[in-house]
């Protein structure tokens, strides 16, 4: 089959490689129609995830229609079509009878090196690297999809591919990061970052009640889409500085709900700190480029609450603890738990609530990959989204 495989940092390309094989009775191997590229597939593309390997399969936002079942799967059978969430997860495990099935305690054999990293690690993830467990992913023409009884998620008939497969991943990220931080009705959300996850952040705080939402990028296109699709107050961060135009906004109070919509590869322009995170980063003595989160730190309110949604990979340097401190924030943070909003948000899709194809603008078959992964990296052609066609 084809397969869009990673060969090094900003070296993508097409491979024949062999198909995907049941391996294990819970196996399912899925015909991929539809799959995208995910802001977090830059990390591996620009280099910043160890463990990567020459032939690696990429992608973990993909969704098909069911070729071949192993012999204990129960719930899906031949010529189903499902959307499948980007964390694997076992479905038994205390954390996934908890409902944090990206933290599956089972479900990653390589566990033992994230729990040298953080202390314990979570669960695998689809084309994620081999610190979360070396699975290959779904840009390409198949895929084995473990757990099947536990992740897939069969799509009613009558929605189409491009409504439901940000399910898999940047539609529970964004919607969710705003429902786990407790946005509650007359709140004022800050979102910074208008990508993907973003603009599903903005569409979240909305559906939950939110009676203001204001959006902060730099890239014109991202903020239009905010303004015209996510109905949200904009700020341009090239143009203002984000912490007066928020205390202008907020009577010098700050918004309630502050979130990390960008992660580890921030770009702040002008500021010390950005400067010095670049730097660091080049010569291998930071991982992480944290400007928008302490500027997030800084702008939220006093007893407000801070979501990140964003993905950080490792430490961070001069992160403002104090300033947390002092302010009584509270963090919440981490994976999105996808298998936990498939269902509810398939439903919000069904009543009309939403449809997140808003957000595509460029299709293109699979072997067009390699050159879009840099337009979506370097924010050309008005890049936000784009979904591939095996």
């Amino acid at each position: 089959m084809k397969a869009l495989c990673w060969h090094g940092k900003e070296k993508v390309q097409i491979d024949t490689v062999p198909d995907p094989v049941i391996q294990d009775p819970g196996d399912i191997i899925l015909q991929v129609t539809s799959t995208a590229i995910c802001g977090s597939d830059l990390h591996l593309y620009d280099g910043y995830v160890p463990t990567m390997e020459k032939g690696d399969i990429l992608g973990h936002e993909f969704m098909g229609e069911v070729v071949e079942t192993g012999a204990a799967v129960r719930t899906l059978e031949k010529g189903d079509r499902v959307v499948v969430p980007f964390p694997i997860a076992c479905g038994h495990c205390f954390f996934c009878t908890h409902d944090q099935f990206s933290l599956c305690d089972e479900s990653n054999p390589n566990k033992s090196l994230l729990d040298k990293m953080y202390g314990h690690g979570g669960a695998a993830l689809f084309g994620y690297s081999h610190l979360f467990g070396g699975f290959a992913g779904g840009q390409a023409e198949y895929v084995r999809v473990p757990y099947a009884d536990v992740g897939p998620l069969k799509v009613p008939d009558g929605l189409s591919d491009e409504q439901v497969l940000f399910l898999s991943d940047i539609f529970p990220t964004g919607y969710g990061a705003v429902e786990e931080a407790g946005v509650k009705p007359g709140d004022t959300v800050a979102i910074w970052g208008c990508g993907p996850v973003g603009q599903f952040a903005i569409q979240g705080a909305w559906l939950l009640g939110a009676e203001r939402v204001i959006a902060i990028d730099r890239v014109p296109e991202r903020l239009e889409l905010a303004r015209t699709k996510g109905r949200a107050e904009t700020i341009d961060a090239s143009e203002e500085r984000v912490m007066d135009r928020l205390n202008e906004l907020t009577d010098n109070r700050g918004p309630d709900l502050c979130v990390d919509a960008v992660g580890m590869e921030a770009h702040g322009v002008g500021t010390v700190d950005a400067v010095l995170d670049r730097v660091k980063q080049a010569v291998m003595l930071g991982t992480d480029r944290a400007h928008a989160l302490r500027e997030v730190i800084q702008a939220c309110r006093k007893g407000g609450r801070v979501a990140v949604a964003g993905v950080y990979a490792g430490l961070i340097d001069k992160f403002p603890f104090g300033a947390a401190f002092g302010k009584g924030l509270t963090f919440t943070m981490g994976q999105c738990h996808a298998h936990k909003y498939l269902r509810p948000l398939l439903q919000r899709i069904q009543k009309g609530e939403i449809d997140p194809s808003f957000l595509i603008t460029h299709r293109l078959p699979l072997d067009q990959a390699p050159a879009a992964y840099k337009t979506f990296r370097d924010k050309e052609d008005g890049c936000i989204k784009v979904v591939l066609k095996p």
